[in-house]
């Protein structure tokens, strides 16, 4: 399609929406772009927001390829229909909405939860913002059959998001998420969809319900004895403006954790993230204003959970006393290192126990679980693989805990998404059972390498914007399939994954194997030297991401640095040799 080709169906879809069952304030924005703004336009416009296998995911705004109350109601009613197919013989189909700190979150959840109470469902919705894990917990306390939350998760401030929960209380997955997207995509006007419901058919969850949820994770304490000795710990907590606010310091009280410390400045919930450029918890900057406070407090731990606090990143005093981010794997080691430990020591290891990790996690985990013959399970990148495993085990096995490289950790099978605010707790926990031992977090990970051999791994996301972007990453990904690299940095890649292609080949002897995970657009790049490169592109955000795993020995405390040097320069040499560097 030329460009004037595809001008001219844009303004076509925006003259629909001019002419339509519409409201005025979406109308004048709409009439603003043909007028003022083309590219914009195009961009509103060229296609329609995707609901993916996780949801709805982009920029707000006017437009079919926006988030806005259409597109919201839209899915909505998209899943509303395959709920109803598949529950038909229920009395009362049960749904839960929650939603994060975002601008026009709270809009989108009513409108959402109008939409379910028009289709006949019982709907519980909380009375502000929960962390997105709540939502998964109350999908399973209540029953439900289903479940959103309005979230973007950590994107920018201009972002908006719609995710979907089954009523296991994971995220969708297949065959669901394929059947969902077929019935959004047949929900083609906003005339279909049952907008006014019954609002005395939504029922308002409130502090009550907290109350369960963080007394759920109190349970879950494995050193109440060590939490007592060292409750005073000094611990900053900031949500970064998100809906980690009130529970994440709630559960940290209710474990026993009397000195949490506050940055009140963050404190405030603001869908700008006024304080920060991303509210991202990956990004050193997302952490700045909680480690300034740590340095004026005099604390030993800094945590800080994103806007819809399923994800956590910290910061531990190293071994001259300085504040250092640990990486999503470092605190993935750190905390199943704990709970094995602990199991362990509690008597609680049956032989009947496992622990999960994504494809592009650290394999630091595996050789952590092998050390008590824990048996790990590899899932593709998304927590919604690591709930569906929890769920074919359930009732056989018993889920340990288990997490991915970005931030996100969870322990206990009753919620089944990443879970911050049990990950704060826990890492507090952590901390306090080093103290115990005399050490600080970052000398007990400092052990671990020692012990289990020095793990380095980086991610360098590439961002394309747009649709010019998508169309770039895809042509990347295209490269890299069809074009493989044979040697990397100067080492033979000894095999390929291709997780699209669900084919593992092994390039020394030539022979290929099947990948039993299911199909996802993802490369794995295996070299002689024991090197790991994956690829693959992002599915909530326009990026393609580069994740980097390399290992050694370590032979003592007094060699970090020096090994820590020769595998960054390692690292730094994969880029160079892919041409990313």
């Amino acid at each position: 399609m030329n460009s004037g080709d595809l001008l001219n169906e844009v303004k076509a879809k925006a003259q629909v929406w001019l002419e339509g069952n519409y409201d005025k304030e979406t109308k004048a924005a709409v009439k603003n772009l043909l007028e003022n703004d083309e590219k914009e336009l195009i961009e509103s416009f060229y296609r329609d927001l995707e609901f993916g296998t996780g949801g709805l995911r982009g920029i707000m705004g006017a437009g079919t390829n926006r988030m806005n109350i259409y597109t919201v109601g839209m899915a909505t009613q998209g899943l509303s229909n395959y709920v109803l197919k598949n529950f038909k013989d229920l009395n009362q189909i049960k749904v839960a909405v929650a939603h994060d700190s975002r601008n026009n979150s709270r809009l989108f959840a009513e409108t959402t939860a109008k939409i379910f109470a028009a289709n006949g469902f019982k709907v519980y919705m909380f009375d502000a913002l929960r962390p997105t894990p709540e939502l998964s917990f109350a999908i399973r306390y209540y029953g439900c059959q289903t479940g959103v939350v309005i979230t973007a998760s950590h994107n920018p401030k201009e972002y908006n998001g719609y995710k979907a929960y089954w009523d296991d209380g994971g995220q969708i997955i297949a065959p669901h998420d394929k059947n969902i997207i077929n019935e959004v995509l047949n929900i083609r006007s906003v005339d279909e969809v049952k907008w006014d419901g019954d609002e005395s058919a939504i029922e308002i969850l409130g502090h009550e319900f907290d109350e369960i949820y963080t007394d759920k994770i109190k349970g879950l304490s494995l050193s109440p004895e060590l939490i007592k000795k060292y409750k005073d710990m000094k611990i900053v907590y900031t949500p970064i403006h998100g809906t980690g606010v009130k529970l994440a310091p709630m559960s940290l009280a209710k474990l026993g954790f009397t000195n949490i410390i506050h940055v009140p400045e963050q404190d405030v919930v603001d869908g700008n993230f006024p304080t920060v450029h991303s509210p991202n918890p990956e990004e050193t900057a997302a952490l700045s204003m909680a480690i300034a406070k740590a340095e004026a407090e005099d604390a030993e731990l800094v945590m800080a959970t994103d806007p819809d606090a399923d994800r956590v990143g910290i910061a531990v005093r190293n071994t001259e006393g300085k504040f250092v981010i640990l990486n999503g794997n470092q605190t993935a080691a750190l905390l199943i290192n704990y709970l094995l430990t602990k199991w362990s020591e509690n008597g609680k290891l049956k032989g009947k126990e496992y622990i999960v990790k994504t494809i592009v996690t650290t394999e630091l985990l595996a050789d952590i679980a092998a050390k008590y013959k824990v048996p790990h399970y590899d899932v593709l990148t998304g927590f919604k693989f690591i709930a569906d495993i929890i769920k074919q085990k359930e009732g056989e096995l018993t889920f340990i805990g288990g997490g991915e490289e970005s931030y996100g950790y969870l322990a206990g099978e009753f919620v089944r998404d990443k879970d911050a605010i049990i990950s704060c707790s826990l890492i507090a926990e952590t901390a306090a059972w080093a103290k115990s031992q005399g050490k600080k977090l970052y000398e007990m990970l400092l052990d671990i390498y020692v012990e289990f051999g020095f793990y380095k791994e980086d991610l360098i996301s590439v961002v394309k914007k747009g649709k010019e972007g998508a169309e770039a990453i895809q042509q990347m990904m295209k490269e890299f399939r069809n074009n493989p690299p044979y040697s990397i940095n100067g080492s033979t890649v000894t095999k390929i994954a291709d997780y699209q292609y669900g084919e593992l080949k092994d390039v020394v002897n030539n022979t290929s194997s099947a990948i039993t995970l299911p199909k996802s657009n993802v490369l794995q790049f295996f070299t002689g030297d024991g090197s790991k490169i994956s690829v693959r592109p992002s599915g909530t955000e326009p990026k393609i991401k580069f994740y980097f795993s390399v290992k050694t020995k370590l032979a003592g405390k007094a060699d970090f640095a020096k090994v820590n040097a020769e595998l960054d320069e390692r690292i730094e040499n994969i880029k160079k040799s892919l041409g990313i560097g």
